[in-house]
């Protein structure tokens, strides 16, 4: 049986998009007589920030900046290649402090800034509050690009982000990855979207250019592929889901509504004024 430590540790890993404090205040108010239980979820906090791709703004700073796997340098400290600075991220308040100054070097490293300026267009032009970067991983032999966008509506009863995750391998010339959307609505129900598709690509010219390329393409298609999902899904499932014909299984004379008169026409007897 699980522990209640990886009961609450699995709430806060599935917590919707923009609903974290929500769902931190919700554990707080559950485990009030295990007020000790709140501060042992480090490691869940960690782990949802670093898969959810959280975005910050640094002390003083305008832009936002991811933190993942990729850009962890240890010791709880992160850092962004645009801006060549690194930081301490708290887990549990999501706040950056003690920038400090750090310059990319490697075998990536000219790779990993051509991608980040091809992105940086890309990025404002198609996400309205979207964060970006580019990593090298795997012992500088491949490069990691990232593209987070968030849009919270708490007030409509619905949040939602998009995860870009993409990794280019320069020996083979591939660009593998996935693209993640999870949608949160709310209003007088609980619904939830989530979705993972899977992308290999070739890239052939292997520049920063030519893979943001392959991932506009990509983006692109996908996001046709999800407004036809949805159209399909609001003319065919949901349809299905209404009742075709009232319970006395004959369609209704809409244009004579008006002049029905409950009882007579309707109940087929007769009524009285």
């Amino acid at each position: 049986m699980a522990s209640h430590k990886e009961i609450v540790s699995s709430f806060i890993e599935g917590a919707p998009p923009g609903e974290l404090t929500d769902v931190i205040a919700d554990i707080k108010a559950l485990t009030i007589h295990e007020p000790s239980l709140v501060k042992g979820l480090g490691p869940a906090f960690e782990k949802y920030n670093e898969e959810q791709f959280t975005t910050v703004k640094l002390p003083g700073g305008s832009q936002l900046v991811v933190v993942s796997e990729h850009s962890a340098l240890g010791g709880g400290r992160y850092f962004d290649v645009e801006s060549s600075t690194s930081f301490e991220f708290d887990h549990a308040t999501r706040k950056a402090s003690a920038v400090q100054s750090y310059v990319l070097e490697g075998a990536q490293s000219d790779l990993v800034k051509s991608t980040i300026k091809a992105l940086s267009p890309y990025v404002k032009e198609h996400f309205p509050d979207a964060a970006y970067g580019a990593y090298p991983i795997e012992d500088d032999s491949k490069v990691a690009v990232i593209i987070v966008g968030n849009k919270y509506s708490p007030k409509n009863f619905w949040n939602g982000r998009w995860r870009s995750l993409y990794v280019f391998d320069p020996s083979t010339g591939i660009l593998e990855g996935s693209v993640k959307v999870d949608v949160h609505y709310y209003e007088d129900g609980n619904v939830r979207l989530l979705t993972n598709k899977p992308v290999s690509q070739p890239v052939p010219s292997g520049t920063g250019a030519g893979i943001v390329r392959e991932i506009a393409t990509t983006e692109k298609k996908y996001q046709e592929e999800l407004n036809r999902s949805f159209t399909n899904l609001s003319e065919g499932a949901f349809k299905g889901l209404r009742r075709q014909l009232p319970v006395t299984r004959q369609k209704i004379e809409w244009e004579k509504v008006a002049s029905y008169r409950v009882g007579q026409d309707i109940g087929g007897g007769s009524s009285r004024r």
